[in-house]
């Protein structure tokens, strides 16, 4: 199906032309969503949340991108402010905890890397620069994820992001350089 195509019959509400965009794209959103949050089930929750946030929208999109840039738009933006909320959530529950409001804290284990493309030997490595990608500033992160862990080139990350190409360049060396000092002291003990 032409993209022209399937946005004019998802624009107009057509069951099969969503089911199409759901069953190209939900493997792609998933892994986008898992990459930011690395825990399966979140992700598949916010996978859900990006199909219904496309189908309540579509029609509002007025197709100077792509489909498939519009729905990376999405998900990383839903990824971004899942995350956020979570880390407000983690302060109230620490701040309540302090005054003794809350018996338990709820907070989750450590990040275990469940991403499905990582095998179990480096699975202490991944976690390690998941965290690491965690202490990036937010652009950084979201240009480095997008380019490594989805294999988006330059141009459609830049198209996902708003930026310029030159920008998400520069986006990704910053975003480089500080990994690899963060990762130095790590491969030095290594050797």
């Amino acid at each position: 199906m032409l993209e022209k195509e399937l946005l004019g019959k998802l624009k107009n509400a057509d069951e099969a032309a969503f089911r199409f965009l759901v069953e190209k794209y939900q493997d792609k959103v998933f892994n986008t969503c898992l990459g930011f949050l690395r825990n399966v089930e979140e992700a598949e929750d916010l996978t859900q949340e990006v199909f219904i946030e496309v189908y309540e929208s579509i029609v509002s999109f007025r197709g100077d991108a792509k489909v498939s840039t519009f729905l990376y738009r999405i998900a990383v933006n839903k990824s971004l402010d899942y995350l956020r909320k979570k880390k407000r959530k983690k302060r109230f529950s620490f701040v309540l905890s302090i005054f003794g409001l809350e018996e338990q804290l709820n907070s989750p284990s450590n990040i275990v890397a469940e991403h499905p493309g990582i095998l179990l030997e480096n699975k202490e490595r991944t976690h390690l620069l998941f965290s690491k990608m965690d202490e990036l500033p937010e652009r950084q992160r979201v240009a480095f994820s997008l380019h490594k862990i989805d294999g988006l080139s330059y141009q459609e990350i830049a198209e996902v992001m708003e930026l310029s190409t030159s920008a998400i360049e520069s986006l990704l060396f910053r975003a480089k350089g500080n990994l690899q000092k963060k990762l130095k002291n790590y491969y030095e003990s290594e050797k």
